[in-house]
């Protein structure tokens, strides 16, 4: 039987740091005990590669890679690898509350470099083993990073001839051209996972399972693209042949030029989908919950020309569907994962979701607006049991972002709805909601439990700007979160409140006796 859960989404690089960035260290362990104090099973975290063009995770420079802004550098202090002074008296922030990623840019690599050195003359008696168990991906992320810092970190595309195609027969020679470079990328990958996995067993010992997200697409400028062509639709020079879009519609005119490189399916049917198994298999050790983005993009997706300027005069072509995931259920097991099926839902999409089994998201901001059906399926009366429940995700706008921009008719049905007629708790009589839907798993922003505004959204899709916003010390404070605990055992989401499947067939066995007493 599935168990009822609450957690909440917060970004690792949201956590509160005098370094200008959320990290894995102290904070984050903080943040832990907190949520086990307060009754919370579930860190939902945003995908935690190297960030690329614009900062954002969903377009990182590889899949596989760990953010090296995340790893914490008090942690490496007290490895050893650091001098308190290399660090402490730095600026790191403009504002407590944003990241800059200028100085993080600026600043913190050089000291990771100096870390990284310093562990090569003493490696670790695990080193090496970090080394073999990560060969498939490891060597051609840390020579992509070399190289991209000897052009001046230009992307791929614009690099020279010499680099720019992918030769698997140069890259021995490439690797000793760049050798230092190369092994410095390769030992801050391990801090990066050496922290993760302290992190990730202290979030189980204390109760709480990590979820993350799988983007459905790789980024044009990463290693993925570069180093494996062969997998996208791509020709013999490592040119795309059509990119990734999402069509115009009734939120934008030109609809959203992507530019991401797009698969080749039948390539990878081929091959039996091992690139896709390898990687649900990688993501499947990191996060203990994957959460799949854009995934009707699996039953079909959108391309255009590479040269296009909109996503006007696009097509669509077919995905893989459910064969994807039949087959990688065949090769690993079945994995606990979390299908992202927001938007616009064909009966084939239906259909492919229904035959993988694995629960949809329900967002409430979709479905609160008087005058109309549409979008009913996103109020809490109509959540199946097999789905995850949200207010907004990191792409909507917070609570009352959202709230303050709809029309006085919309606003006056959300009060209706939540018979809220109290503004200044609407935050938490939206919350509440979908913690009393009957959704297994519920998932609430901590932006939302602050009841912040739109100042504090952490991304608005095709701006620049986002991914920065993050916590000030204290500021998520225990009485907040003692009224989540409150509303999470009121609506049977804590721990302590999970039923026994064989206490519950007792329990039911004497109701069914007292029923068929005689009256």
């Amino acid at each position: 039987m599935q168990m009822r859960k609450n957690g909440v989404l917060l970004h690792i690089t949201s956590l509160p740091s005098p370094y200008g960035v959320g990290t894995m260290g102290q904070a984050a362990r903080d943040f832990i005990d907190q949520l086990q104090r307060h009754g919370q099973s579930i860190w939902q975290v945003l995908p935690v590669n190297p960030t690329g063009y614009g900062d954002s995770p969903y377009a990182a420079s590889s899949i596989f890679a760990g953010n090296p802004y995340m790893i914490d550098l008090d942690q490496l202090a007290f490895d050893g690898l650091l001098q308190w002074h290399e660090f402490q008296h730095t600026q790191w922030y403009t504002y407590p509350d944003r990241v800059d990623f200028a100085i993080l840019s600026r600043n913190r690599m050089p000291l990771l470099r100096t870390a990284a050195w310093r562990l090569l003359q003493n490696k670790p008696q695990d080193y090496q083993a970090f080394l073999d168990d990560n060969k498939d991906w490891l060597p051609d992320f840390a020579l992509f990073t070399a190289i991209k810092s000897s052009q001046g970190g230009k992307a791929w595309k614009d690099w020279p001839e010499e680099y720019k195609v992918y030769d698997a027969k140069k890259t021995g020679e490439w690797r000793q051209r760049f050798l230092d470079e190369v092994e410095q990328a390769e030992a801050i990958q391990y801090l990066f996972f050496r922290q993760w996995k302290w992190l990730k067993q202290y979030a189980n010992d204390h109760g709480v399972e990590i979820l993350g997200d799988i983007p459905i697409y790789v980024a044009m400028d990463s290693v993925d693209a570069w180093s494996h062509p062969e997998l996208f639709l791509m020709d013999e020079h490592s040119n795309p042949t059509v990119v990734a879009a999402v069509p115009p519609d009734a939120f934008s005119a030109e609809g959203q030029l992507w530019g991401n490189p797009v698969y080749d399916w039948v390539a990878q049917k081929k091959n039996g989908y091992k690139w896709w198994t390898n990687r649900i298999r990688r993501m499947a050790g990191l996060y203990d919950i994957l959460r799949i983005d854009h995934f009707r993009g699996f039953d079909s997706f959108y391309v255009v020309k590479p040269d296009a300027t909109t996503a006007i005069g696009g097509e669509w072509r077919r995905g893989p569907g459910a064969d994807l995931f039949r087959r990688v259920t065949r090769a690993i097991g079945k994995q606990n994962i979390i299908a992202e099926d927001l938007g616009i839902l064909t009966p084939s999409v239906e259909r492919m979701l229904k035959k993988v089994g694995y629960p949809g998201m329900k967002v409430l901001e979709f479905g609160l607006f008087a005058n109309t059906t549409e979008g009913q399926e996103y109020l809490p009366f109509s959540y199946p049991t097999n789905s995850v429940a949200y207010a907004g995700t990191h792409d909507n706008d917070t609570i009352y972002g959202w709230f303050n921009g709809l029309s006085r008719e919309d606003k006056e049905y959300v009060r209706e709805y939540l018979d809220s007629w109290d503004d200044g708790k609407l935050n938490w009589k939206m919350m509440s909601a979908l913690l009393a839907s009957p959704s297994d798993t519920s998932i609430v922003m901590a932006q939302d439990l602050l009841g912040l505004g739109s100042e504090s959204r952490m991304n608005k899709p095709g701006e620049l700007g986002s991914w920065q916003w993050r916590l000030t010390p204290g500021q998520l404070t225990e009485d907040v979160m003692k009224h989540l605990g409150y509303l999470t055992r009121v609506y049977r989401r804590l721990p302590s409140q999970r039923i026994d499947p064989a206490k519950k067939k007792t329990a039911e066995a004497a109701m069914e006796a007292v029923a068929d007493q005689p009256r």
